[in-house]
Formats: structure tokens, C-alpha cells, sequence
């Protein structure tokens, strides 16, 4: 029996021939990720084990995103404890404030993932590496503990499923609408446990940018991976970036699937994911009228640099509607300054918007824009499960950058299209 992409990546790590979905394996890991909300479990469960070396300290990377600039005095002690396991560790991979990013935009940036490594990280988004043609995925801060001091983690090898990607995006439609238009579909547990393996002619029409936002989203439809194939547009991102050996996988022709689905991508419409879970969507133009509070265009999902830009295309002459707040988060300090410099600052703050420092932010209600009781908001990011934004009487709209900044000018859910 053939295997598919992500089979093959960890049959290779495992160091065998081949792997069939179910079996447990131990494997080598190229990459281990950690955040400011769970890197301080792992330090402690680590310390407690009474581990003592990092397996590499050139293979572990620790981002300081989630609540920094440190928003409160834990925050801030979070931070503190893994600031000074990483100094004496010597990590070299620890980014604090005026260094760091939002760490799923951040590590593709710095080059630390390729195609065909794994990549292990303690936050569930850490999936986003699928886009490269890696298989990431996220884990507990225990399991994150023993990756960091022996390099090494064990998996069970999912089945997959199979989306191929026909025709071309229309309009105003993105990576975030062809994600919502699948996890719509499918439903946020129609691909548990599974890989979710991205193919078809369409994905030549798909950026890289488009291509983080659906492999970071897999999580979201329950999946244990997002996968794309690697092809000139991968290449061109990772060169210049990546500055190492690394090996393209790709799935055999004979590959089985649990599932095999047909997107038509030039059929799809701007996409609205209503609370409180990511399956809930509308195509914008038939969804209900939703007057709004808050817009949020950032995240690992949407702080990338063309998000910004389409953004601004939308808000561009324009002011935001009295009365809605919107908080434009560049998801690294390379992004906030190419943003800068291109104009897109003076384009946010003369329409009204206020522009953040990297930062995950109000994404997860950690601040930065949190919402009070009643309130709405439109958000680029991920997820918009009960309080996930603050009071568990708000509501999280998820949509993507163009909608998101036609909503902000509107008032209202909807497209640049309906201005």
C-alpha cells in the first residue's frame, strides 16, 4: 500500500520503510516549539523529571507572543521563568519583545521550518508548517518537555483525507474563505485525528500566505495536520530563508484515503464563520445582517503581510464606521516595519484603526482588544468558541482581511463588493 505526504515524512523520521495509519511510532523531530503561555509547563515538568540537557539547542525555539509586552504580573513571571531556562540553556532561538512575533508567522520567516521536517510545538496552530510541505503538529507541554531533552516524540500516523483544488479564486476571495468554505463542509471534527492533504491543479493559484492560513485552520476541522505539496511557490519562500539540506516528500499515486473531496475553488463567495464554532458558516452576501463592535485583522491566521495590504486596498480613503473599534496586529516586527514603509500605517490610523506591536493578543482574550458582555467582533483569526475574545456573552465573527475591513467601514458584516 502507497503512502500519503505526511506518512511518508514520518516513516522517514521514524526511520522506517513505511507506516500505515494507527501504528505508534517514535520519531526524530527537526523542530520543537514552544510559547509564553505553555513553554513555563514544560520548563517545570522538565526541571521535574530532572532532565538536564536540551537534546539541540539550535532545534528549540521559544516565542514570547501570547501575553507580551507582559500584560499583568503572571504574565510577566511566565515570561521571566522562560527567559532564564533559555539563558542557561543557551537557546538560541528565543524571541522576547523587540525580537518576537507571533510565533506561527515568525519561525517560517526566520527559516526555521522546511519542507519535509517535523515540527513539534506546545500550541495547536502549530500545524501552520503544512504550508511549507512540513508535518507540524501541536502537543501537550509534557510531551513539548521530553522533545526539547531528547529530540525524539512518539506519534500515532493518521489516516488522511484528500482535498483537490480546482479553478481559481474569484474576487475578494482568500485562503480564509477556502478554509471556512471546508471546515463548513466538513464540520470541526470531520477530519479528527486525520491528515488533511491539500492537492489538485488550484493550488497554483493559491499564495503562500493563502496556503498558512488553510494549514493552520486544519486544527480547527479536528485535524491531527494540514499538508501542501511543494511546488515553485514554496521554493521561492523558502529560498533565501532556508539554509540547510532538506527533502521533498510527496504522496505515492496508490496513497488511500478515508475521504476525497472536490473544491471548486472559482465557485467559492467571501465566507463568514457566525459563533460559536468555525463549521457555523454563511457566504457573506446571504448571511444575516450582524451590526458589529470590534474588528481584529492579525493572528497566525491573517497578520501576514499581504493581509495587511488587502486590508488597506478596503479602507483606503475611507473611515471606519463611528462607533467600531479596529486594532490591525502585523503578525512579526518584519512585517510591522515593511508595513510601515509601505504606507499601510497611515492608511489603518487615517481611517480610524489603531496599529498593535506582534502580538497574539486579543485572539485568545489575552488583551489587547477584549470584548465586554453583548459585544461583536469581526476577526481574521481562528477561532470564536464561547469567550474566546473575553465575556462569554460576546461574539467572535471569523472572517477574512477583506471582509473584516469592509465590515469595519460598514458597521456590519460584509464584502468590499457591498461598500
Amino acid at each position: 500500500m502507497g503512502m500519503t505526504m505526511s506518512q511518508k515524512i514520518l516513516a522517514a523520521h521514524a526511520g522506517l520503510d513505511s507506516v500505515s495509519p494507527g501504528q505508534l511510532i517514535e520519531a526524530s523531530v527537526d523542530m520543537v516549539l514552544a510559547n509564553d503561555v505553555t513553554a513555563p509547563v514544560s520548563v517545570v515538568e522538565f526541571e521535574k523529571a530532572g532532565l538536564e540537557s536540551v537534546f539541540d539547542k539550535d532545534k528549540v525555539a521559544f516565542v514570547m507572543d501570547h501575553f507580551t509586552p507582559n500584560k499583568d504580573i503572571k504574565a510577566a513571571e511566565q515570561c521571566k521563568l522562560v527567559r532564564q531556562f533559555a539563558c542557561r540553556k543557551e537557546i538560541t532561538h528565543f524571541y522576547d519583545v523587540g525580537e518576537m512575533g507571533v510565533e506561527h508567522a515568525l519561525l517560517p520567516e526566520k527559516g526555521l521550518v522546511a519542507p519535509g521536517e517535523l515540527v513539534i510545538g506546545a500550541d495547536s496552530h502549530t500545524c501552520t508548517y503544512g504550508a511549507l510541505g512540513a508535518f507540524s503538529t501541536g502537543m501537550g507541554s509534557t510531551d513539548i518537555a521530553y522533545g526539547i531533552a531528547a529530540g525524539r516524540t512518539w506519534l500515532k500516523v493518521p489516516s488522511a483525507l484528500k482535498f483537490v483544488l480546482k479553478g481559481k479564486p474569484r474576487g475578494w476571495v482568500s485562503g480564509k474563505d477556502v478554509i471556512l468554505h471546508i471546515i463548513g463542509l466538513i464540520g470541526v471534527d470531520g477530519a479528527l485525528y486525520k491528515s488533511m492533504e491539500f492537492t489538485g491543479e488550484g493550488i497554483a493559484h493559491l499564495s503562500i500566505d493563502d496556503r498558512f492560513t488553510i494549514a493552520n485552520m486544519a486544527i480547527e476541522a479536528g485535524a491531527k495536520n494540514g499538508i501542501f505539496p511543494v511546488d515553485d511557490v514554496t521554493m521561492e519562500y523558502v529560498g533565501g530563508r532556508v539554509d540547510r539540506q532538506f527533502t521533498v516528500y510527496s504522496a505515492d499515486d496508490d496513497a488511500e484515503y478515508d475521504a476525497v473531496y472536490e473544491i471548486d475553488l472559482g465557485a467559492l463567495e467571501p465566507t463568514v464563520a457566525f459563533p460559536h464554532l468555525p463549521e457555523n458558516t454563511y457566504e457573506v452576501k446571504s448571511a444575516p445582517h450582524v451590526e458589529i463592535d470590534q474588528v481584529v485583522i492579525g493572528s497566525c491566521t491573517n497578520g501576514r503581510l499581504s493581509d495587511l495590504r488587502i486590508a488597506a486596498q478596503v479602507m483606503k480613503g475611507k473611515k471606519v464606521k463611528k462607533g467600531v473599534r479596529v486594532i490591525v496586529i502585523p503578525a512579526t516586527q518584519q512585517i510591522w516595519l515593511e508595513a510601515m514603509k509601505e504606507g499601510l500605517f497611515d492608511i489603518f490610523v487615517n481611517a480610524g484603526a489603531v496599529v498593535s506591536t506582534p502580538t497574539c493578543g486579543p485572539c485568545l482574550g489575552g488583551h489587547m482588544g477584549i470584548l465586554a458582555k453583548g459585544e461583536r467582533a469581526v476577526a481574521t483569526t481562528n477561532r470564536n468558541f464561547v469567550g474566546r475574545m473575553g465575556h462569554p456573552q460576546s461574539e467572535v465573527y471569523l472572517a477574512s482581511p477583506a471582509v473584516a475591513a469592509a465590515s469595519a467601514i460598514a458597521g456590519y458584516i460584509t464584502t468590499p463588493d457591498q461598500l
